[in-house]
């Protein structure tokens, strides 16, 4: 198989659970290890502030930097022959739109991130999907290694990838850790190969000297904890693993609770709205075959010890067993990666045929954006 089908299985599920479950028992010796340093996952104080600038619209972002991490853009998944792409130095209008312009062709982006969850992280996602949404790209993978940060940037950031279509990818050698699960739980598809965990959320500006005071600051942050994890399909229960963990600490979680608390795999809050859009779209039948393509896919395809590469010829071999790729529906096929590289790969090998001329301003338009933003002759709406 060629190499740039290899790490596709990442979007297998984004086309398209749950009775609460029991707190879990007293985990093993061997799922606890330290934190990578004190206060991971904080807590900071919620202040007032003025209406952030929508970065959806215009080009006249507002400054905004990486602190304490770096990021990469990749059109490609296989990161073992094609690495980690181009590294995202700014996030200014102009260099975001050129970062991804590579990709439009192909449909796919892949943001490479290590470092810590903080505002500047929620930047990056916020202002790449707007590119990609300019761009028409519509698969997304958020490739993240990160030990934790800010439990409110966090949630932000989670709010901003859950309404933009992202796979959250932590693969092998990367982690995800304290705040990272909650961006973890924010992903329309979850792949996981690397070790998650979970803590005590502290708050460094707390001001309690008994336990009860403490408990007290702390129930109106986990408040809002549950609440995000409830909207984004995750058991509530992982909030209250936390609160047992002390914050120098990891409760690392298994492969089963993964999957009992909704973080690895398809997110089922998401599920059950492509579900209804899919209903409408593409007709009950094409939900029905979807739906067991899936259910199989889980038993027969996705097994720790598989390798990529055979998970993927297990899901391509299956769905033609269903009627897949779909010809009423083909991009919303499971699996559809696979054809949109294959046709992107076979269009660079033939003539480019003349397109009408709506449709060509409809996928320039992001393009003559940033040409605009270059000659100064263009700012916010």
């Amino acid at each position: 198989m060629p190499p740039f089908l290899r790490a596709l299985a990442l979007c297998a599920l984004v086309a398209g659970c749950s009775a609460q479950p029991q707190p879990p028992p007293e985990p093993e010796a061997e799922a606890v290890t330290e934190a990578n340093g004190a206060g991971e996952f904080i807590s900071a104080p919620v202040e007032t502030v003025p209406k952030p600038y929508d970065v959806r619209t215009g080009t006249d972002w507002p400054e905004a930097a990486l602190a304490d991490g770096s990021a990469a853009i990749s059109c490609e998944l296989d990161y073992a022959s094609a690495g980690d792409g181009e590294a995202l130095t700014s996030l200014a209008f102009l260099n975001v739109a050129d970062a991804l312009k590579p990709c439009q062709e192909v449909g796919l982006v892949r943001l490479r991130y290590q470092g810590k969850i903080n505002a500047g992280f929620t930047a990056l996602v916020e202002r790449v999907a707007a590119i990609a949404d300019r761009m028409e790209i519509g698969k997304r993978v958020l490739d993240i290694d990160s030990t934790g940060g800010q439990v409110e940037d966090a949630i932000k950031a989670g709010d901003a990838i859950g309404a933009s279509g992202w796979t959250i990818w932590v693969r092998d050698g990367a982690s995800c850790h304290s705040a990272c699960v909650l961006i973890l739980g924010a992903g329309d598809v979850r792949m996981i190969s690397g070790p998650v965990g979970i803590h005590r959320i502290i708050r460094m500006s707390s001001t309690a000297t008994s336990r009860a005071q403490l408990n007290e600051e702390l129930q109106a942050v986990y408040g809002r904890v549950k609440e995000y994890l409830a909207r984004n399909g995750v058991a509530v229960a992982v909030a209250d693993m936390m609160m047992a963990v002390p914050n120098r600490n990891l409760r690392l979680l298994t492969a089963e609770e993964l999957l009992e608390y909704g973080l690895d795999g398809t997110n089922p809050a998401q599920d059950d709205l492509d579900r209804l859009q899919l209903m409408r779209k593409c007709g009950e039948d094409f939900v029905r075959r979807r739906d067991s393509f899936q259910r199989n896919f889980d038993r027969q395809c996705k097994a720790p010890e598989r390798e990529l590469e055979e998970l993927n010829e297990c899901g391509l071999a299956l769905r033609e067993e269903y009627g897949f790729p779909d010809a009423t529906c083909p991009d919303d096929s499971p699996m559809s990666e696979f054809d949109a590289v294959r046709s992107a790969f076979f269009q660079r090998s033939a003539p480019v045929p003349a397109e009408p001329a709506d449709e060509r301003r409809g996928h320039e338009s992001a393009s003559a954006e940033a040409a605009a933003a270059r000659s100064g002759s263009s700012g916010s709406p």
